[in-house]
């Protein structure tokens, strides 16, 4: 089939619903930290915390606080969180097992921001983890790489309490967490191939909590009456707005910064990057589309609706149809980069 290219500018539209993702600034310690899930040295006292996590739908506060810090060096990206929790409990041990079966705490992260090859880490009050490759998100119905471990990892669990106590209450538990920069980047061409220093990545984080009722004296997941598990509580971040943390172009953006810990930054997200969430809000339309009607959407103005604005400048955005399915194209108004969203979700930003 040959390609057809729809264009379709102008100066009406808003943004309205498109919401920024949450932001953290990332600084550089000198430090050594030792991982012991605590967060005791210097560096992490001074390094700010985020947001307290949200309900993955965005609309929800969740019924514990979660938050987090990062910081990073030469070799390791850091990661401390806090987790209240009146009753921690555990109770898978095996590496690589569905570890989100239990209450946990996740990490999502897409270095390069195209949506594609990207990781996700898992763990448990036990200190168990599960470190997974995916070459897409679930909705490419690609191959997932569990076999793919974070080689030389370092993980460790602090409880404020006692594990797997029901007869005490807890105040909650906290996770420490130092991933090497020379797996981080081993598969991604367009960063850095060290360390992404004046650089952003596309990250989020998970906290998986689970009501809870005791056997024999034991936590287990909650049933209800029909025999199954109560749904689960997933809070995040960055919202996603959705329950599905495998939409990454919602994930939170972590800018490196070459600073010591405690200083005061501003980091603004670059402007192309609000183009790219318009492009994506049309690709899900377009999914949205296929799985109701069996076919792709092939007229523009049906898709984008009226004219885009981003930043007070007109943005053009072009629709591909070819034999492969389709792209969506934007020229920056701001860079010049021709900025793409294919058919799969991957995004690609190149010189135009």
């Amino acid at each position: 089939m040959a390609a057809v290219c729809f264009v379709y500018t102008g100066t009406l539209f808003a943004q309205q619903n498109i919401v920024a993702p949450r932001q953290y600034i990332a600084q550089k310690t000198s430090e050594r930290i030792t991982i012991d899930g605590k967060g005791a040295e210097a560096s992490w006292q001074k390094t700010a915390w985020s947001e307290d996590f949200i309900d993955i739908e965005g609309d929800k506060t969740p019924a514990y606080k979660t938050k987090v810090k990062m910081l990073w060096d030469d070799e390791y990206l850091y990661f401390y969180a806090e987790m209240e929790e009146p009753h921690v409990w555990a109770t898978l041990k095996q590496r690589d097992t569905v570890i989100f079966y239990n209450n946990d705490f996740e990490i999502f992260i897409d270095p390069d921001g195209d949506t594609h090859n990207y990781m996700e880490f898992e763990m448990n009050a036990l200190n168990t983890i599960w470190d997974l490759y995916l070459v897409k998100p679930y909705r490419e119905s690609a191959p997932v790489i569990d076999s793919w471990d974070i080689q030389g990892i370092k993980t460790a669990v602090h409880i404020d309490g006692t594990l797997n106590n029901p007869n005490d209450t807890d105040k909650g538990w906290s996770v420490e967490v130092a991933m090497p920069w020379n797996v981080l980047v081993e598969a991604h061409g367009r960063v850095s191939p060290t360390t992404p220093e004046n650089e952003f990545w596309r990250i989020n984080f998970s906290r998986v909590n689970w009501d809870f009722e005791l056997v024999d004296g034991k936590y287990q997941r909650k049933k209800g009456k029909d025999g199954k598990y109560l749904p689960e509580y997933n809070w995040v971040w960055s919202p996603q707005w959705v329950i599905n943390m495998h939409e990454p172009e919602w994930w939170g953006y972590v800018y490196f910064s070459p600073e010591k810990p405690g200083g005061k930054e501003d980091h603004s997200i670059p402007q192309d990057e609000k183009i790219k969430w318009k492009l994506y809000e049309l690709y899900r339309k377009q999914k949205q589309h296929f799985q109701e009607h069996g076919k792709w959407m092939n007229s523009l103005r049906e898709l984008v609706g009226k004219s885009v604005v981003i930043d007070g400048k007109p943005v053009k955005i072009a629709l591909e149809l070819h034999s492969m399915g389709w792209n969506l194209t934007a020229t920056s108004p701001f860079t010049g980069r021709l900025l793409t969203v294919k058919e799969d979700g991957k995004f690609i930003s190149k010189n135009n």
